[in-house]
């Protein structure tokens, strides 16, 4: 178990050095493993809250954005949306926001939301950067230390889709509406979530408007063909998922202009 970040750092500058987070994707690698860095002892497992931002630690597990109070009040119950279908809540209470995240794993939930929420991540020696450019940057032994997601007013939906309930998703779609854009991130395609950003106005209040905006910008993304789904099946789920994280928004916008909003249960 590290000491210190300072201490995880230097063990990891070894090849055959990996930084264990929930032990959960470690079986998916093909690789020898000599030393196992452990940070559970680090303080890296909280989840804080300020005025201005959530700073979630990279050892805060997938169950605990599911059930945080906070994080799931202000983003209308979107981070339970994105991971209480992950396999189990055995499983969730492991596996760790770090580990998704610096995995860059295809098929990973919380990415997609992540991207959407146009979140940062905090770097032990590179510092913060946007997880936009984290993920394009080749990997350098760096510790991601916690992700940064910004509050203010925001309306934010997440929708997924599996061929059976516990298992890994053919595709994910997430929207978030903040100020005069939208972002929409697309994952599971099957590779890593991409997102777009567009003018508020890009999606229209008409529902036939809005539906042809919304297969207009799908047809700027790339869709493959796996075990699970084929790329032409992908890109039609894409255009439905998106219209259903629409519809959401749409749906919360109406209710506050009612003086109302959705709940979280």
């Amino acid at each position: 178990m590290a000491g210190s970040l300072d201490e995880a750092y230097e063990l990891n500058k070894k090849k055959s050095s990996v930084i264990c987070g929930g032990f959960c994707w470690l079986r998916l690698q093909n690789r020898t493993i000599q030393t196992l860095i452990d940070l559970s002892g680090l303080g890296l497992e909280k989840i804080e809250e300020t005025k201005e931002q959530f700073e979630i630690g990279c050892m805060a597990t997938l169950r605990s954005l599911e059930t945080h109070e906070g994080l799931n009040r202000w983003a209308g119950g979107a981070f339970a949306d994105s991971v209480r279908h992950i396999v189990g809540t055995q499983f969730r209470n492991c596996a760790t926001v770090g580990g998704s995240i610096y995995g860059r794993f295809g098929f990973s939930d919380v990415l997609t939301l992540f991207l959407a929420l146009d979140a940062q991540v905090k770097l032990y020696k590179a510092g913060v950067m946007p997880l936009r450019d984290f993920l394009d940057r080749k990997e350098d032994g760096d510790i991601l230390v916690s992700v940064l997601v910004r509050k203010g007013q925001a309306r934010i939906s997440y929708e997924s889709m599996r061929n059976e309930a516990v298992d890994f998703p053919v595709l994910t779609a997430a929207v978030c509406e903040r100020g005069d854009k939208t972002t929409v991130s697309i994952g599971a395609r099957p590779a890593r979530a991409a997102a777009v950003t567009v003018e508020n106005g890009y999606f229209a209040e008409n529902v036939a408007d809005r539906k042809a905006a919304a297969e207009k910008l799908i047809e700027s993304l790339r869709f493959g063909t796996n075990m699970r789904a084929s790329a032409q099946y992908r890109k039609y789920l894409a255009g439905v998922l998106l219209m259903r994280c629409l519809d959401r928004i749409d749906r919360e916008r109406s209710l506050e202009r009612k003086g109302g909003n959705e709940t979280w249960n």
